[in-house]
């Protein structure tokens, strides 16, 4: 789940037309530079990114839009250059979705634990506040892994990392570590 406001003139085209058109939107990490485009300088992108659908759409201002975005593919981003209004575009290799792995009994605490959060939530009538969309497959090491992804406080390093292991086990293995939990 990925919540923006827009207001600098470069996304507020970007998302009205990915909104117009139901398409999705890449994000990626900046290596380098600054996310507010500063003259004269050039941004240095990370290779890999996940695209983002707007689920979402709220114009707040004729120059104020808020959305909700859900994540989508992971993809490696090539041929990086400047497009209309500043927009950063490039061609993208889509990485293959998760395949289903289910959690092993040694990790089904870390499912346990993220189904108690979901369902005190649902019980309590906030489950919209959570940053996760239904449905909950938590019997799924991918989606398990990357749920606890968004979540700790890791570097960009160690979360493009995550986002890199194609191997879901491994990357809910490698979260776990980096939680440290046992």
């Amino acid at each position: 789940m990925l919540t923006l406001q827009i207001f600098e003139v470069r996304y507020l085209d970007l998302i009205k037309r990915c909104h117009q058109q139901q398409q999705p939107f890449g994000v990626a990490w900046i290596k380098q530079g600054s996310e507010v485009q500063v003259p004269g300088q050039v941004p240095l992108l990370h290779a890999l990114g996940c695209m983002a659908h707007i689920r979402e759409f709220e114009q707040l201002q004729p120059t104020l839009f808020r959305i909700l975005c859900q994540g989508g593919l992971r993809f490696q981003l090539h041929d990086v250059q400047p497009g209309p209004y500043g927009v950063w575009q490039g061609s993208v290799t889509y990485m293959p979705q998760d395949p289903e792995v289910e959690v092993p009994p040694a990790l089904q605490a870390h499912a346990d634990r993220l189904g108690k959060v979901i369902a005190s939530a649902q019980q309590q009538g906030v489950i919209r506040k959570l940053p996760i969309f239904a449905p909950y497959p938590l019997d799924q090491c991918g989606w398990l892994a990357n749920r606890y992804a968004e979540a700790i406080p890791a570097s960009a390093e160690q979360k493009l990392q995550l986002l890199r292991e194609s191997d879901p086990l491994k990357r809910l293995e490698s979260v776990i570590r980096l939680m440290q939990l046992p």
